[in-house]
């Protein structure tokens, strides 16, 4: 879209389900993209609303429900508040953070069912639906799992493996099962309605191809959809929570979340717009998170309706389906709205090597970051969007967490804010000195300083908030090295007007630091605005070397950034191993008992202590140690496969349990006499069964 034709923008962020925290993921994928990219518009005076909320239909909530023993509302209300605090505290500055358990949505949803129904978009159809005949309820796609039919995947849902991130319908499942009882499902004939994408292919393929400059994860998912041939796809759903649908004879039917969901952008635009209207305080703003003073009054169809508002939806590479083929096709067939202009879709963000999995606790929780480390909002900030899954997927570690922070923030972008303003308090009282005569090193610097702004710009407006921020870093940089060259703490000894310029050159970068960061480190921002003493400048400021003026009193320096210690992110490191600790022993199988034995059976086994003298590996073998064991009895040879779990030398003076009766038997030309009692695992890892303390050979064990 020619940004000469833009008057507003509409920023969409995808809807989180209320059926649990955010997590790093999310953050990295949706939210950060996004409020970096609307800080940078209102920092150029842009008129935009951001638009974000709380999905609070659909199945993921009423999973939720039964799990935790509570209704679905007490689920949405709890988790909408942890999430939209969270949020708040972390910077993410959304207009309205909505509801779509809220009347307005459920109205507005209904409506636009009601539209396409009368306009005789849909299609009526009976098909076929799994059905649990336990529960004795129809079942939602993510009721149901099974084989993925495309990569094998047994834990595949209904409606998509995440395995291989394919969309699927749940009869495509090799042996379903249900989630609720556990139970093959058995299918029933039951009535929905149908939207017939396949009638919209040809507008949503012209509509595709004219966005050729989409990221190629979104553009070749598009395409590969297209290419593919669209199918029919249902938008009723049979449950009982959800945004109902406004016709006769659907009794007991829901609007399909991924319906009513990118309508939940419409309503709390609209909801947004009439609390902006209001004179007086609402609570239900505070439950949105708008705040009414800073609301400007607006007409929400301007931003849904208006071929000069452009609109780009923030989602992650699992919802592009949605935002770029369903819900386009659901506002062709409505007629009047605008269509997204961008879909910058993220790839996944993994941690310490694995996916994410928020069921097996293998995340790092944002409500949990912010009490854990408080005040460094910023240091994930950071860290998320240096390493942004943009093109890819990308890996979070703690250990990287800790370098970037230390070994970036603290010691380039922090170390040049805490020279500068150390130096101008030591030399100056704390005052802007005058800009003297410059060198030609003096305007090369500002020549490069000038440069960044419109080469950030360009990086932001292209969707590139990676390389953005390394382009905001390499200012900090620039300020660094122009210190560095210029040595200002030896050059005061002998020419105090030289150094005047340099701190001057030098504070102005700071201040167009503080310009520049914004959109990325808000909270950095604030800090070092405090720091220099001004406030008030916009985008359109930055490159000037004019922003503080001669004479101008700072604040007194602090610094911007601490370090961060081992011992904080082990503990992080730990509580995840602890996670996949409790994962692997929930998962664990445990081998069915063997058929029983007769007491005279046992009796007949002689187990004694026995201590392991000498040890080697038999040659040939991977699995085999010949033993030498003093069993207090006798002197005698075992071997034992358990090389592969004990090297020789390490196991010398260990105690184990010794079956010494076993009749003697030859293995590689080795006579073993006896078996060592070893315990296993269900991955496998074998340890010795031994007394736990000291005990004397050939002790009989009962």
């Amino acid at each position: 879209m020619d940004n000469s034709k833009i008057k507003r923008y509409t920023v969409t962020a995808a809807l989180p389900y209320t059926n649990g925290p955010v997590h790093i993921g999310h953050l990295a994928g949706v939210y950060l993209p996004a409020d970096t990219y609307v800080r940078y518009l209102r920092s150029n005076k842009r008129d935009v609303k951001f638009i974000c909320g709380s999905d609070e239909n659909g199945v993921p909530i009423t999973l939720k429900a039964k799990k935790e023993g509570i209704t679905p509302q007490e689920v949405v209300d709890k988790y909408h508040k942890i999430i939209g605090d969270s949020f708040k505290e972390f910077g993410v500055s959304f207009d309205i953070y909505h509801r779509t358990s809220s009347l307005t949505h459920h109205q507005t949803a209904e409506d636009f069912f009601e539209k396409l129904y009368k306009d005789g978009v849909f299609t009526e159809e009976i098909t076929e639906q799994y059905y649990d005949e336990k529960a004795q309820t129809f079942l939602a796609d993510r009721y149901i799992t099974g084989t993925c039919p495309k990569c094998g995947n047994e834990n595949a849902y209904g409606d998509q493996c995440e395995n291989c991130g394919s969309t699927l319908n749940a009869t495509d499942l090799i042996n379903p099962k249900s989630t609720l009882s556990g139970e093959p499902p058995v299918r029933r004939e039951t009535k929905n309605w149908f939207l017939p994408l396949d009638k919209y292919e040809d507008k949503l393929r012209a509509y595709i191809e004219s966005h050729k400059e989409w990221r190629p994860n979104v553009y070749g998912q598009c395409q590969s959809w297209l290419n593919a041939g669209l199918q029919p796809r249902a938008m009723t759903r049979d449950l009982d929570w959800g945004v109902k649908v406004p016709i006769k004879g659907a009794d007991g039917k829901v609007l399909y979340v991924w319906f009513d969901a990118p309508i939940g952008y419409i309503s709390a635009t609209k909801e947004l717009c009439n609390y902006a209207k209001l004179d007086v305080w609402n609570p239900k703003a505070e439950e949105y998170y708008i705040n009414q003073l800073d609301a400007d009054k607006c007409d929400w169809e301007t931003y849904w309706k208006d071929e000069e508002t452009k609109l780009v939806h923030f989602i992650g590479k699992d919802n592009i389906v949605f935002h770029c083929i369903i819900f386009p096709a659901m506002l062709m067939a409505h007629g009047g709205y605008i269509l997204a202009d961008n879909v910058p879709a993220n790839e996944f963000l993994n941690l310490e090597g694995n996916k994410i999995s928020t069921s097996k606790n293998w995340a790092v929780w944002l409500n949990e970051y912010l009490l854990e480390f408080p005040n460094k909002q910023d240091v994930l900030r950071y860290v998320l969007t240096a390493t942004a899954p943009e093109t890819k997927d990308n890996d979070f570690t703690w250990k990287d967490f800790q370098a970037r922070n230390n070994n970036e923030l603290v010691a380039i972008l922090g170390n040049f804010i805490n020279r500068v303003t150390v130096l101008t308090h030591k030399y100056f009282e704390g005052k802007v000195p005058t800009l003297m005569e410059l060198t030609e090193q003096d305007q090369a610097v500002i020549d490069e300083l000038k440069a960044y702004p419109a080469k950030i710009s360009a990086s932001i407006e292209n969707y590139r908030f990676r390389e953005a921020l390394g382009e905001v870093m390499n200012v900090a940089r620039l300020g660094n090295k122009y210190l560095a060259e210029t040595e200002p703490w030896k050059v005061i000894k002998t020419d105090e007007d030289r150094v005047r310029t340099i701190l001057n050159i030098s504070l102005q970068i700071a201040a167009n630091i503080e310009i520049l960061i914004e959109p990325f480190l808000p909270f950095t921002a604030d800090k070092l605005m405090k720091m220099l003493n001004y406030g008030g400048h916009m985008w359109e400021d930055a490159g000037s070397i004019h922003l503080l003026k001669r004479g101008h009193q700072l604040n007194e320096p602090e610094l911007l950034f601490s370090k961060i210690e081992d011992e904080e992110v082990q503990a992080q490191i730990d509580k995840l191993n602890n996670s996949k600790a409790a994962n692997a022993q929930a998962s664990a199988t445990v081998t069915p008992a063997k058929e029983n034995i007769q007491f005279d059976q046992f009796g007949a086994m002689d187990i004694r202590v026995a201590t392991i003298i000498a040890a080697e590996k038999v040659e040939k073998t991977k699995k085999l140690l010949k033993l030498t064991l003093q069993t207090g009895l006798d002197e005698r040879t075992v071997v034992s496969g358990i090389a592969e779990h004990y090297q020789p030398e390490n196991i010398i003076g260990q105690q184990v349990s010794l079956l010494v009766n076993l009749a003697p038997r030859e293995i590689k030309g080795i006579v073993s006499q006896g078996m060592i009692l070893m315990a296993e695992n269900a991955e496998g890892k074998l340890i010795f069964v031994a007394p736990t303390g000291q005990f004397d050979n050939g002790s009989i064990i009962k």
